[in-house]
This record gives C-alpha cells, sequence and structure tokens, in this order.
C-alpha cells in the first residue's frame, strides 16, 4: 500500500494524519500496537477530500470511545478514523427531537436531553460509547436501546458519498444492523417524549446507581464482552460464564487479562496485558462454555486487527 501521497493532502480544516502512530491510548483496554495510517477527521470536507484521495486502497477502522475494541499487538495495516470536534455537537432540532454527532458520548447526549425535558434517553447515561457506535451495533441496556430512539442517521461511505439514512430502512437486531460496513455515520436524529426535568434525572440516576452495584468501573476494559444468547432460558451470558468456569482459576492463567469477579462478562486488563492474553482468556471462556452448554458464545466487543 502506497502511502507517499497521503503527506501532501491539504485540509482546510486541520485535520491531520500520523503514520505508525500508536493506538493504545485510545481504546478502554488501553492495549494494541500501532496503526499504518492514523486520520484525526475534524470536519465532514476534510473526511471526504482523505476518502477520496485514500480510494479504499487498504482496511479502514472508524473508532468511536474506544469503550468496545480490542486492537491486535501488531500494527494495524489500513487507517484508523478518529472523528474530532466538529463530529462532536448536539442540537435541538423540535421540542422532542435532537441531532447529535457521532463522536458525541452517550452520557453527554442523555445530559443534553434531560436539560432539554427530553425523556426516553436515560439508558445513554449507562452506555460507555459513542453515538457512532450506538448506532453501528444498536446497543443498548435496561431494556433500550437505539432502536427505540433513532429517527434517521447521516452518513458518508468510503468513496465520499454522503447520504441520509430513515430508521425505518434499517434493520435494527440485538446488537447489530444491517446498515453496510463501508459507511462512517456522522451523526443521528434523536426523539424522545417531554417529560420534566426532575423526572429524567431521577430515572438517569436510578439506573447508574443499578449499574455502579453490578459493573465494574473505572478499570481498563472493554465493557459487556460476549452478547446474550438468544433463546437460551432467558439466562444471561454472565450466568452461563459463571457457572460453566472457575473465575479464580481462570483469572492466575493469561497474565494480566482476567475476568472481573464483579461481573464475569466483564474482561480486565490488570495491568500491562496483550491483546494475545485478552484472546487467550477470551477462547477459555468460549471453549468451556460450549463444553458445559453447548451454547457459542459471539462476541461484543470489536477485534481490530
Amino acid at each position: 500500500m502506497i502511502l507517499n501521497d497521503l503527506e501532501k493532502i491539504e485540509f482546510p480544516n486541520n485535520s491531520r494524519i500520523n503514520f505508525d502512530y500508536d493506538i493504545s491510548r485510545f481504546n478502554w483496554f488501553n492495549i494494541g500496537g500501532k496503526s499504518k495510517v492514523y486520520l484525526q477527521a475534524n470536519s465532514l470536507k476534510d473526511l471526504a477530500i482523505f476518502l477520496k484521495e485514500y480510494d479504499k486502497r487498504g482496511k479502514i477502522f472508524i473508532l468511536g470511545a474506544g469503550s468496545n475494541t480490542l486492537f491486535d499487538d501488531k500494527i494495524y495495516d489500513g487507517v484508523v478514523v478518529k472523528l474530532g470536534k466538529n463530529f462532536n455537537n448536539i442540537t435541538k432540532l423540535d421540542e422532542n427531537l435532537i441531532i447529535a454527532g457521532s463522536s458525541c458520548l452517550d452520557r453527554k447526549t442523555s445530559e443534553f436531553a434531560m436539560e432539554n425535558n427530553i425523556e426516553g434517553f436515560e439508558f445513554l447515561s449507562c452506555i460507555p460509547g459513542s453515538i457512532g457506535g450506538g448506532i453501528k451495533m444498536n446497543a443498548g441496556c435496561y431494556g433500550k436501546e437505539f432502536k427505540d430512539i433513532i429517527v434517521s442517521v447521516q452518513a458518508i461511505d468510503f468513496s465520499g458519498n454522503v447520504s441520509t439514512i430513515p430508521a425505518s430502512t434499517i434493520n435494527f437486531k440485538y446488537r447489530s444492523t444491517n446498515l453496510p460496513k463501508n459507511l462512517i455515520f456522522l451523526s443521528g436524529t434523536l426523539k424522545g417524549n417531554l417529560s420534566s426535568k426532575d423526572l429524567i434525572k431521577k430515572k438517569m440516576n436510578e439506573l447508574k446507581n443499578k449499574k455502579e452495584l453490578s459493573q465494574p468501573i473505572r478499570v481498563k476494559t472493554g465493557g459487556s464482552t460476549f452478547k446474550n444468547p438468544i433463546n437460551q432460558e432467558n439466562k444471561k451470558v454472565w450466568e452461563l460464564i459463571r457457572d460453566s468456569i472457575d473465575i479464580q482459576k481462570a483469572n492466575r492463567m493469561f497474565g494480566d487479562a482476567i475476568l472481573s469477579e464483579k461481573h464475569c462478562n466483564f474482561l480486565i486488563n490488570k495491568e500491562k496485558a496483550s491483546s494475545k492474553d485478552m484472546k487467550n482468556l477470551i477462547n477459555f471462556i468460549k471453549e468451556n462454555v460450549y463444553n458445559k452448554t453447548g451454547v457459542n458464545l459471539e462476541l461484543e466487543i470489536i477485534l481490530a486487527s
């Protein structure tokens, strides 16, 4: 892949390109090697210029908040794109309608909705991700998902073509959609219901307290590792893991990659775990759960390699 010409791109809005760039600090696991190309795109215009120049010469990975991404220890042989400041805006379009840039944190979007007396976004306060990532995987918790609030998605494809996609044309599934993989989400138009700020804040606090009681916080984790299996007698994935694995033993086997004892569907980089350590732990969990229950677990986190 010839990249010399990328250095010569002039960006009107001061986007920047780096080569052989350390990406471990851009994900919650703090794991990973370097990206051959790293683009900090500060505007739609700059992003379109880059995509047309790059012309699909290799892989493109869109990095959101980095909360559910595990990078490989080796070089990522492609482009990691991080959307910058102009994709972090939130605007109220109508009394119960907002548009949020794809790099807006879910928590920030939830708080904006609360300040504008719009309910239905409370669950976002418990998702450690961004709007773009939430749309991509139909993220959700506590009984609500992005499909419940999304009206439309604004996107650009890898050739630089911009489009608006109505939610009615999207097939939302559990932690996935049928949207093409060659799309970069720019923003989402989201809809809630009018309510009082006090009631919304009360519900947000209830959900946050529930999360803090059941999930590890302030640790190096990628969030929920595996999807809940469908049609498994209503058993949650953490229950399958708990019933299939000696957690204390597993936590001594793969370096600094361990299972949270608070919620065993959360894997933690205790200090200096490698991608190999984490993947070995993932495979160990999958193998043991399958041997014990016959359930083949699917990853919720994204393996970027």
